[in-house]
């Protein structure tokens, strides 16, 4: 007889623990220190794949590695290097993204679910790597709004900057997107040039240390940056201050722990929380078995209720739908789940749907669900009981160390029942519950005590507008969902950079990406006030009232002539005036064929109250300005790509004269091109010094 040797199963002594990565090195307590050890778990089948602990970890000097190292190092670079560092990663990490899908699917993931919590969070870097050259200066201050000047003669004036916080941000992560959430984190800090300290969840942990030790062996970014704290923080927030801020995203019970610590209360750390959110797809009185809109509904919540086994802070909890339509939809989301959804370890050919993160999860998501049927919730669609599922095998049966559950459908009689507006079965659950009118869908959605994200799913306009503005403010995001984008739409559950993820009340008050407005998230934005000098000074941006270059006058060069590297802000030229006549207004107004009345018909132009009498076209005197300012010899202006800010200001009659003011505003260097961009403040003033109009000029030059 033969016998075939089986490895042992793993134990806490015989698995490593995940490491965390602080002050640039690799970290892992001392042997036999660990006595507070986790053991993480494969979601499938249970194996102990390792354990995680930080006994003995020093944490304050984690974050002051943080606001020493990190804030200096990140200090040394402008928005567009640092923008340019997170393409660079985003490459790097986008060629290995198929070594983090092992890792991936131990917990209990699909390949489409990793690619949304992998390839979306590389994904995130690509975006902002691309925002913060196009959206913010090539500097390290950013200018909110214009200059308000705060004295008669102009001498003293203020505006607002928003500069870097000095000190750590903070990232606590939830278990469900250990990749996504990390990085659509610290893309935004980093680009603010803030130090990220990460703490992700323990039952998935290993895949975001799996990503981090790939970040730093890329050497891409600087030291301190980034750090990784993989498992118990108790005390963090004891070391940190006002210039901090933690981002958290979990239960609304740990945030409401966390946001009750001293440090936050009384110390003035800065805290945003992303919590439960019983999120909901409100299905239009127009979308009717038959219509697209149906068929769209039906698919955004069986795919909400199965992607990452419904374990998705965005998922659809509540889907609200008209009263008779109620056993339509429950029996579509049924057929659907039965056509597409096959249950298993998600490395086994053929599943589309996998286990929950750890059996810890899957009992609280039974047992949430156990309260709603108690509560008067009905199962109509599903089990709890342990489900027959594909193994890695691909063999059919139970696994009873996997935390697999099938999706579960809940309808109410009472619509009113609190628990369906209250609990959230963090799994593949959700509940369909029936409206009788526009404000009853409203009045339910808002029930929910604000979410992330809802859904409006309707073809008719007037529906669309009187759901969206009744549950808008009761959401961070709301997507409307028609047979227009049902197939190009990114789904009522995918947060996507360029919008704010967020949500009011429950879903805990926070803000996240967004573009850059969460970058500022990161800054602090300071009123600053003193002369044009100073102000310029600080700002690298030209205002008006400070000191002038005129360049032909000193040096004896037009500014046109200088490049990039020799051009400096407050470099000027000033025209000689030119006088407009009847016949130039009368050809400008033939040859464009702008013949308005204003420059063509005396009686009617001074019957207007804006106007002396035939007045000159605007763009006829700012062609004319370029005319002025002009140096036609080639050299390092390469083009002009745009005016901003145009104001008329005071009309120009035939016998007027005009002169331009031309001085150089902002000077904005490509960090992978040899030109840059220069926005020149141009001023037209008439013989009697009155402005007529102002603008910014655009012109990319050489380096």
């Amino acid at each position: 007889m033969t016998t075939t040797a089986t490895a042992p199963e793993a134990t806490l002594d015989t698995v490593e623990t995940v490491p965390s990565f602080v002050q640039d090195s690799w970290w892992t307590p001392d042997a036999g220190s660990a006595a507070s050890a986790v053991a993480v778990r494969d979601a499938s089948t249970g194996e102990i794949l390792a354990k995680v602990s930080t006994d003995g970890l020093d944490l304050a000097a984690v974050v002051d590695y943080g606001r020493t190292t990190g804030q200096t190092e990140l200090g040394k670079l402008t928005f567009h290097q640092r923008a340019l560092k997170l393409k660079e990663l985003a490459q790097y990490l986008n060629a290995r993204r198929e070594h983090f899908y092992a890792f991936s699917a131990q917990t209990g993931a699909t390949k489409i679910d990793s690619m949304i919590d992998i390839d979306g969070g590389i994904g995130v870097l690509f975006t902002f790597g691309s925002k913060g050259r196009r959206e913010l200066p090539n500097a390290q201050v950013v200018v909110d709004g214009p200059m308000e000047v705060l004295s008669k003669d102009g001498s003293f004036a203020g505006e607002h900057i928003y500069t870097r916080i000095p000190g750590v941000a903070v990232q606590i992560n939830a278990f469900n997107f250990p990749v996504w959430g990390m990085l659509e984190k610290l893309a935004p800090a980093f680009i603010a040039g803030v130090p990220t300290i990460v703490k992700p969840a323990t039952p998935t942990g290993y895949v975001a240390a799996a990503v981090v030790k790939a970040i730093i062996e890329s050497n891409i970014l600087p030291k301190g940056s980034l750090q990784l704290i993989s498992g118990s923080v108790r005390g963090l927030l004891d070391v940190l201050d006002y210039r901090d801020l933690v981002a958290f995203t979990g239960s609304a019970s740990t945030a409401q722990s966390l946001k009750s610590h001293p440090n936050v209360v009384l110390g003035g750390v800065r805290f945003t929380s992303e919590t439960d959110s019983l999120n909901a797809a409100i299905l239009g009185p127009d979308a009717v078995e038959g219509t697209p809109e149906f068929d769209a509904f039906i698919k955004s919540v069986v795919t909400e209720i199965t992607v990452k086994a419904g374990q998705k802070c965005t998922a659809v909890r509540r889907a609200i739908v008209p009263q008779d339509l109620v056993p339509a939809v429950v029996s579509a989301i049924g057929a659907r789940v039965e056509q597409r959804v096959v249950l298993g370890d998600p490395r086994a050919e053929g599943v589309t749907m996998g286990a929950l993160a750890s059996l810890e999860q899957l009992a609280d998501v039974r047992a949430a669900v156990q309260s709603m049927l108690d509560a008067g919730g009905e199962l109509a669609y599903g089990t709890l009981d342990s489900p027959s599922v594909t193994r890695a095998d691909g063999a059919k049966g139970v696994v009873e160390g996997g935390a697999f559950m099938s999706p579960v459908v809940l309808s109410w009689a009472d619509a009113e029942a609190e628990p369906v507006h209250s609990l959230e079965a963090f799994g593949p659950v959700s509940s369909v519950i029936g409206y009788k009118d526009i404000p009853d869908a409203v009045r339910l959605a808002a029930r929910g005590g604000g979410s992330l994200v809802a859904s409006v799913c309707t073809n008719d306009p007037s529906v669309a507008r009187e759901l969206v503005t009744g549950i808008a403010a009761h959401h961070g995001r709301v997507l409307m969902l028609n047979r227009e984008d049902a197939r190009s739409s990114t789904g009522h559950g995918s947060p996507v950079p360029h919008l704010v993820h967020g949500g009011p009340g429950r879903a805990g008050g926070g803000e996240e990406l967004g573009g850059i407005r969460s970058v500022m998230h990161h800054m602090q934005r300071t009123a600053i006030q003193g002369s044009p000098n100073m102000l310029t000074a600080v700002t690298g941006i030209w205002h008006t009232g400070a000191d002038r270059n005129f360049t032909v006058e000193t040096e004896g060069t037009h500014p046109f002539r200088k490049s990039l590297e020799s051009l400096r802000i407050g470099d000027a030229v000033r025209s000689d005036l030119r006088q407009v006549t009847l016949e130039d207004i009368t050809a400008f107004a033939n040859s464009t064929g702008d013949t308005f009345y204003a420059h063509t018909n005396q009686e009617a132009a001074e019957a207007n109250p804006f106007f002396p009498g035939i007045v000159a076209h605007g763009y006829l005197l700012l062609a004319w300005g370029a005319g002025l300012f002009v140096e036609p010899a080639p050299g390092p202006v390469l083009a002009n790509y745009g005016l901003e800010n145009l104001r008329f200001i005071t009309p120009v009659a035939a016998g007027d004269s005009i002169r331009v003011t031309l001085t150089a505003k902002k000077i904005t260097p490509r960090e992978t091109d040899e030109y840059g961009e220069v926005a020149w403040d141009a001023v037209l003033t008439n013989q009697n010094d009155e402005i007529v109009a102002t603008y910014d000029v655009l012109t990319l030059v050489e380096k």
